[in-house]
C-alpha cells in the first residue's frame, strides 16, 4: 500500500499546483482554459 500512496500523494501535489497556477493566472481566459485542461485530466485519469 506504500507505493500507492506516494503515486496518489504525487497527483495531488501535481494537481495542487496546476490549481494554484490556473488561479495565479493574471488573465481571466487563460485561467479557464487551465481549469478546463486540469478537468480533463481528472476525467481522463478516472476513465483509464
Amino acid at each position: 500500500m506504500g507505493q500507492v500512496d506516494r503515486q496518489f500523494n504525487a497527483l495531488l501535489r501535481m494537481m495542487i499546483a496546476r490549481m494554484k497556477g490556473a488561479i495565479e493566472e493574471k488573465d481571466p481566459e487563460k485561467s479557464k482554459e487551465l481549469m478546463r485542461e486540469i478537468l480533463t485530466d481528472l476525467q481522463t485519469t478516472l476513465e483509464d
